[in-house]
């Protein structure tokens, strides 16, 4: 089935590129977000609640055909991994369930926010050993034992946005955004065609001894 309900906006961000910040901002903006997870307060479907929102896009797309089916009372997606080994779910590394978002959602505005990835890569390092988390899993892209140095990840991350651009090619409901861009705020603002009132840095990461990262 192809997109009926209210949802706008879906980040394909990977995390630590962001996605706290950009959702905050959505907020602030007055939009109904789902950030990492969909929050038992939010709906009653028992197939959805309190799971990863990358764990209801998959759920979605086996039940309906369309991934963003069963999320679309939300007017955001803001965060949609979830990384807890052995269970990695990385939607936006997976080719054909982007192309099935692509094509059931015409309508809707898709953003990959990121950053360079070596810092990427540092602030994965940095915030709750995501970085060995991510070895430790097996998704596309990155399968199990691989990601344990920062080559492999910024390889992984650099073919995963090659991937977004070939995929929304020629659209123009795609926008890859650089938070750390001096006119990130515009850039997006002028994309999703409304005012945010607020931009910032969320949810950074304090390394050792070192400047923080986002």
């Amino acid at each position: 089935m192809t997109q009926t309900g209210r949802l706008k906006i879906v980040n394909l961000g990977l995390p630590k590129t962001g996605t706290t910040t950009f959702a905050r901002a959505l907020q602030e903006a007055g939009l109904f977000v789902a950030d990492h997870r969909v929050r038992g307060e939010h709906t009653d479907d028992t197939r959805i609640r309190r799971d990863f929102v990358g764990a209801g896009i998959y759920t979605s797309w086996y039940a309906t055909g369309n991934p963003l089916e069963l999320l679309d009372f939300y007017d955001a997606l803001t965060e949609i991994s979830g990384l807890k080994p052995p269970l990695a779910l990385f939607p936006q590394c997976d080719y054909a369930l982007l192309k099935a978002m692509r094509d059931k959602n015409p309508d809707v505005k898709f953003v990959t926010t990121t950053r360079p990835p070596e810092a990427i890569c540092a602030s994965m390092d940095n915030f709750r050993n995501m970085g060995k988390r991510v070895a430790q899993a097996n998704m596309p892209g990155l399968p199990h034992g691989f990601g344990k140095n920062w080559t492999e990840r910024v390889t992984w991350i650099e073919t995963m946005l090659d991937m977004h651009r070939d995929v929304f090619a020629g659209r123009d409901n795609y926008l890859q955004l650089d938070v750390g861009a001096p006119d990130a705020a515009e850039k997006l603002s002028a994309f999703i065609g409304m005012p945010l009132p607020w931009w910032g840095r969320e949810n950074v990461t304090q390394p050792p001894g070192g400047d923080p990262v986002a």
